[in-house]
């Protein structure tokens, strides 16, 4: 059994990317949230799916936190081979409005949890001769959208910070690759649709297809399954020539 440590991973994306790994009943999984019920979340899809889990409530913001996850992971299972930095949050204001903290949060964790923690799990990665980091940037990372400097340049940083670590990574059969998705119908997005009515003075609807999804030329929500699924085939041996790629799964967004 390899293990796959999550950010992020008991809500949203991240929960949905775990769903996809627990079906190949391949990964013990390393589950991580601020969810209350974190521990329950992890413990039910362990025995769905006849695998081992761990549940960290880590926080993205406290390096010492992070570095405590991974020991206690590989403490647990041995080793972490596979590493999903999916942790983020996002929040929506003009730039003259945009408050110092949010943007100090949003780097934070969208960018510099994923520095803290690719560097803890990549000592053993480098001895082993094998890992898999794997990067959930947005359509943001390679595009800009007004009110989201904070967003959009946590997530452009972060592809700059993939590219990076795969050419480190080469010599080591340690890939790294970003995906890049288009809008996904989370609570993160959720709340994000009521920011942009907010902002733009439009209905919520209005926002969905005014705002959001004008951009995409399949104009629907990026189901989760698809990004789990695209994460467990950069997770295996079949892609270990992939790296340092930003990989739009955004309706076409970035064709244009």
């Amino acid at each position: 059994m390899k293990t796959v440590l999550i950010t992020g991973s008991t809500s949203g994306i991240g929960l949905g990317i775990a769903k996809e790994f627990a079906k190949t009943k391949q990964y013990n999984i390393i589950f991580n949230g601020l969810e209350t019920n974190g521990p329950e979340i992890a413990n039910n899809i362990g025995k769905e799916y006849g695998i081992a889990v761990m549940y960290s409530n880590a926080n993205m913001l406290n390096p010492a936190e992070l570095r405590t996850m991974v020991s206690d992971g590989i403490a647990k299972f041995g080793k972490i081979d596979v590493l999903v930095n999916n942790a983020g949050i996002q929040h929506v204001s003009p730039i003259d409005e945009f408050p110092d903290e949010k943007w100090a949060a949003i780097i934070g964790i969208n960018l510099s949890s994923a520095f803290y923690l690719s560097k803890a799990v990549w000592p053993g990665m480098k001895e082993r001769k094998f890992g898999r980091i794997i990067n959930i940037a947005s359509a943001h990372g390679l595009v800009a959208s007004e009110f989201k400097s904070a967003y959009v340049a946590s997530k452009h940083g972060i592809v700059g910070f993939t590219k990076t670590l795969a050419l480190e990574g080469a010599p080591f059969n340690i890939t790294c690759n970003a995906i890049c998705p288009g809008y996904v119908k989370t609570p993160l997005v959720e709340k994000q649709i009521a920011d942009q009515a907010k902002a733009h003075n439009l209905s919520e609807s209005e926002v969905v297809s005014k705002v959001m999804l004008l951009k995409q030329a399949v104009k629907e929500f990026v189901p989760v399954e698809t990004l789990g699924q695209l994460a467990v085939f950069l997770a295996s041996e079949a892609a270990s020539t992939m790296t340092g790629t930003a990989l739009p799964v955004d309706g076409g967004w970035n064709a244009q």
